[in-house]
């Protein structure tokens, strides 16, 4: 699919996906997230979406939800068994909002996030912490590690 009507208007997405692809999105913004609210989930979608869209870094090659989501090492969430139960009607609505390209700070241009037990380390994954939002970090290439992710919407 690549949009759909939301009532006010049609609406393009930013990386092509199935409905299947919703659900799979939304199961690991719940799972990554769900107590970070709505907000921190769809942060969690922020990153995922750019990820694909950068092309750069450790996401070079990623073009799809499945390749992002299942890529080695990259969500602890899908090891656990909460990230296979069915995804819910709100959590959907984020994906396809994450999915339509809408971002927000801390996570607009971020490839990562982590949650630290803690403050927020400076860098991580040698890119510089941008912001925080409740328990996550969140960290943004730099235009040298990768100049794509500021040109991509």
């Amino acid at each position: 699919m690549n949009g759909e009507s939301d009532g006010g208007g049609y609406a393009m997405a930013v990386v092509k996906h199935t409905e299947a692809d919703v659900d799979l999105l939304a199961r690991l913004l719940r799972a990554e997230a769900e107590a970070e609210g709505q907000q921190g989930m769809l942060m969690v979608g922020n990153v995922g979406i750019n990820r694909i869209r950068a092309n750069c870094s450790d996401f070079e090659g990623l073009r799809t939800v499945p390749q992002m989501i299942y890529q080695e090492h990259a969500f602890e969430a899908t090891q656990k068994g909460y990230f296979y139960q069915r995804a819910r009607e709100s959590e959907k609505r984020l994906a396809r909002r994450a999915l339509k390209g809408e971002r927000l700070w801390p996570s607009k241009f971020s490839l990562w996030y982590f949650r630290p037990p803690g403050d927020c380390p400076p860098t991580w994954y040698n890119q510089p912490h941008v912001g925080r939002f409740k328990l996550h970090c969140f960290y943004e290439p730099t235009g040298e590690e990768c100049a794509n992710i500021y040109n991509t919407f």
